[in-house]
């Protein structure tokens, strides 16, 4: 059973950075793809961004491109996701999820297409 304990969250003004972590309690090289969601209060689960363990590719949703970064260290098994120029809109729990034996995992479906999912930590960014 794979397990994500995501920590980094916490509350920022308008413009500030973060960077959030996820530990994998497996190997990263055991998974396939990891990536990071959010839900707002009252919505739905959207994508963030996703990685591909074996060679580091990252995609982003639009709307994160340029101000995240996601990035993986294998040899801790932690994925982390840099977040520069917050914005109020950015509040929300942040999940970090992990994915196995497909080929190919989407940013925009919520996440249905990921097997492993941690508990979540709240990011608020205050105007």
């Amino acid at each position: 059973q794979v397990q994500l304990v995501e920590s980094g969250g916490g509350m920022v003004q308008a413009g500030g950075s973060l960077t959030l972590s996820c530990e994998c309690s497996v190997s990263t090289f055991s998974i396939w793809a990891m990536g990071w969601y959010r839900q707002a209060p009252g919505k739905e689960r959207e994508g963030v961004a996703l990685i591909n363990v074996d060679d580091g590719a990252a995609r982003y949703v639009d709307s994160m491109k340029g101000r995240f970064t996601i990035s993986c260290d294998n040899a801790k098994n932690t994925v982390y996701l840099q977040m520069n120029s917050l914005k109020p809109e950015d509040t929300a729990v942040y999940y970090c999820a992990a994915g196995r034996g497909k080929s190919y995992f989407t940013l925009y479906t919520g996440g249905s297409d990921m097997d492993y999912w941690g508990k979540g930590t709240l990011v608020t960014v205050s105007s």
